[in-house]
């Protein structure tokens, strides 16, 4: 008997935050839910940091996730945009921190590697490849896409996980 695990990926943005729900159980993925989270690009920093936190705590409770993946962010040339950007994610991993999951990071490319099979890939071979692994997925946009791809690559490696440490372990 496998134990079902629900996971949340989330890719962290300050205009869009990408979410997506699966569900693992053995080799098998369902989809549950995916969409987007928007702040007002008018608004300050602070209150577009609070429509993320609500987003994401009232996607907490609607969907009761036992795990959160969240995408790392990368360094842009443009430093405040880079800064703003982490403050997003940082946000995006409190949320389900708070909420007492345990909360996994992933890079760009360990996600595209897990998702595509390369760790470098444009957003149409994303799309069709979650649409190729999550056959009912819905999603109202890349960014969405991309949660549910980090979804996808958590599932991935927490399977893994548990025998890597046993090998280590000689178990």
């Amino acid at each position: 008997m496998h134990d079902t695990i629900r996971i949340i990926g989330i890719d962290p943005g300050l205009r869009r935050t990408g979410w997506g729900v699966i569900e693992r159980t053995g080799n098998s993925l369902r989809f549950v839910g995916a969409g987007t989270v928007r702040s007002d690009e008018k608004a300050p920093l602070a209150a577009r940091l609070c429509a993320i936190h609500e987003g994401l705590r009232d996607l907490l409770a609607a969907h009761a996730p036992d795990e959160a993946a969240v995408e790392q962010t990368f360094v842009n040339k443009d430093a405040s945009a880079t800064l703003k950007l982490g403050q997003a994610r940082g946000v995006a991993m409190l949320v389900p921190a708070l909420a007492g999951l345990p909360v996994a990071e992933y890079a760009p490319n360990a996600v595209k590697k897990a998702v595509i099979g390369v760790g470098h890939g444009d957003k149409r071979q994303i799309h069709m490849m979650v649409r190729v692994l999550i056959p009912r997925a819905e999603f109202d946009g890349d960014d969405a896409a991309d949660a549910l791809a980090i979804a996808i690559c958590h599932a991935h490696h927490r399977q893994a996980a548990p025998a890597r440490l046993a090998a280590a372990l000689g178990v």
